[in-house]
């Protein structure tokens, strides 16, 4: 709990309004779905550091001598909802961190970004095994209940094992997002989409029709490429295997089922205008989301 405590002052950089540097995975074609703030005067407020100097109001500055901004309603009234996938194929890592660790962060990463905005901000949770729902609130408190419930499951893997149900829970947290979310929420979600199907992308796409939903898909290096010259043993906590990925090209062959699942999911959601963000657990998850969304020091 605490290491995502101190990722607030990690939640700096990026941005998820429509004005995107060129690069930004926002930018282009997926621009006009993510919706901006809206335009209807809502409140004057202190100045909070990370807002965009452009809502400063001068004269109410000047006649205050703090500086104010100005809130519109939008601002106030964006729910976001972020969906964090902690099932036993999260729980893998070959370096540094496990990827279901990486997508706690992302989730803290966006949670203070969205609190600090100000917006409410809320998650489902999920597991193999259950279902935690935390709605979108504009609060501390409900941010590290929220932080709690993706501790709890995140150490809950370990005893776990590797008895999982059949059941898709992946399309299961997305119907719960469905029930959820009616309009104008952004939603994202973070998770290696291991056991999605046809299903998954229908969900995904009718929670787009009417909302703004952003995928993450969280990966591990050596998913993408296995050292072709060496042996290696994997493990899942109680069992062990050795591999060797020289045998029948088999490094080769897990490279391309790798690069095939992923510009998959990219592809069938993007035909929707949901942009995919690739984050691995090698580096700072924070960098990885500056660069992929854009860094904008003028934006929230």
């Amino acid at each position: 709990m605490k290491s995502l405590v101190r990722l607030r002052a990690q939640a700096r950089g990026f941005s998820f309004l429509p004005k995107q540097p060129v690069r930004s995975l926002l930018s282009g074609k997926h621009a006009s779905k993510i919706r901006g703030r809206g335009l209807d005067f809502e409140e004057l407020r202190h100045y909070r550091i990370g807002d965009d100097i452009r809502t400063i109001d001068w004269k109410a500055t000047n006649r205050t001598g703090k500086p104010q901004v100005r809130v519109y309603t939008e601002e106030r009234e964006r729910p976001v909802l972020l969906i964090v996938d902690q099932r036993i194929s999260m729980f893998f890592g070959s370096k540094v961190k496990m990827k279901s660790v990486v997508a706690a962060e992302l989730a803290a990463l966006v949670a203070w970004r969205v609190l600090d905005a100000p917006d409410r901000v809320g998650g489902i949770i999920f597991n193999d095994n259950e279902i935690q729902t935390i709605r979108p609130e504009r609060s501390q408190r409900n941010l590290m209940r929220l932080f709690g419930e993706i501790v709890r499951l995140n150490q809950a893997l370990g005893r776990q094992g590797s008895n999982s149900p059949e059941n898709n829970q992946l399309n299961a947290a997305l119907t719960r997002a469905e029930r959820l979310c009616s309009h104008d929420f952004l939603i994202i979600l973070l998770s290696d989409f291991s056991g999605w199907n046809s299903e998954s992308v229908k969900r995904i796409r009718r929670l787009a029709r009417h909302n703004d939903v952003i995928a993450s898909l969280v990966f591990d290096p050596l998913e993408k490429d296995l050292p072709s010259n060496r042996k290696f043993v994997a493990s899942d906590g109680s069992k062990q295997i050795e591999v060797a990925p020289n045998l029948e090209h088999l490094a080769a062959r897990f490279s391309k089922s790798f690069s095939t699942r992923s510009e998959a999911i990219e592809s069938k959601l993007n035909r929707y205008g949901v942009p995919v963000i690739p984050i691995h657990t090698v580096t700072s998850a924070a960098a990885q989301v500056r660069q992929a969304i854009g860094k904008l020091e003028s934006f929230r």
